[in-house]
């Protein structure tokens, strides 16, 4: 079956043409009501990408929202993140009220502030939507607060203030949602928990029952793709419970497996790093010292 394109919506302007609503204020950063909304179901809506970032609180929906194979409810409010390039496929019935707000923001909008290399740290911008952040009634308050101001910002004449004023608040809001999304972690932890023991015997299973040297390392995006969730989530909820990220229990399991092929066989350290997976011997050798602060030489030497 042929994959549909998805259709690279270069700019805001772009957007609002096709949302059929009001030209935006500013060409880089925008705040949509979805109410003003009057083309919703356009076809080039369905399958796309932005050139920019997307912060939705999507709030009272009516009808079916589906994005990627599966429909999901609204109703109760959630907040949704997405990233320049990442692909959204979404659809929405014919009969779907629209309720909330939509805050577009260029990379070129924060391109000279430190906010520019922080956003990157935000890992939600890359969680898929059933990963939403829900919020309670007194952070749904709060963020209302904080959105409040950027759209009295937005909506004022434009000085040389502007830019500094809606970047603090936009910076505000992120740290606010970082945090909420810490506490949803934390009231989910029975359901993360039941995630993370099927994550660990994902990794033993792997490691027992794979052959490295010929399927190679397993990555993140292999554990979050059998486990149903993105590999920033994954990360995250992985990093809440156990300190650690899903790259660093892949890297400790390695080492497991390679202090023990190193204290029951005679097997080069070379040729070790082969059997794990590893490309270059090099690799191997700086991992395990960065991991273990001795080289696998002098780890096996202990046992002598």
């Amino acid at each position: 079956m042929k994959t549909e394109k998805p259709y690279h919506i270069k700019s805001i302007s772009e957007y609002h043409n096709l949302l059929d609503i009001e030209k935006p204020q500013h060409p880089l950063i925008s705040l949509i009501n979805h109410e003003n909304i009057k083309n919703y179901v356009h076809e080039k809506l369905r399958n796309k990408t932005y050139d920019f970032y997307t912060i939705s609180r999507k709030i009272n929906y009516t009808g079916t929202m589906k994005y990627g194979q599966n429909y999901y409810d609204f109703q109760e409010g959630a907040m949704v993140f997405h990233g320049p390039n990442q692909v959204i496929v979404s659809e929405l019935a014919d009969n779907a009220n629209l309720q909330g707000w939509t805050l577009l923001i260029h990379p070129d909008f924060i391109r000279t502030y430190p906010l520019d290399k922080k956003i990157s740290q935000f890992g939600f911008f890359s969680y898929a939507v059933h990963e939403a952040l829900h919020l309670s009634g007194k952070e749904a308050t709060i963020i209302e607060e904080v959105m409040d101001t950027i759209r009295k910002e937005y909506s004022s004449r434009i000085d040389i203030y502007s830019q500094d004023i809606l970047i603090s608040q936009l910076e505000l809001l992120l740290n606010y949602c970082n945090r909420f999304y810490n506490r949803q972690f934390i009231t989910r932890k029975t359901t993360n928990s039941d995630l993370l023991l099927k994550f660990e015997k994902l990794l033993q299973n792997y490691f027992e029952e794979k052959n490295l040297s010929t399927n190679g390392i397993p990555s993140v995006q292999y554990f979050s793709a059998e486990l149903n969730m993105s590999a920033n989530y994954l990360s995250d909820m992985l990093r809440s419970l156990t300190g650690q990220s899903t790259q660093q229990h892949i890297q400790d399991k390695l080492i497991e497996k390679a202090k023990q092929i190193l204290t029951s066989t005679n097997m080069t350290v070379s040729e070790i790093a082969y059997e794990l997976g590893f490309e270059y011997p090099q690799s191997f050798s700086k991992l395990f010292k960065n991991k273990t602060n001795i080289t696998p030489l002098e780890f096996r030497q202990s046992f002598n």
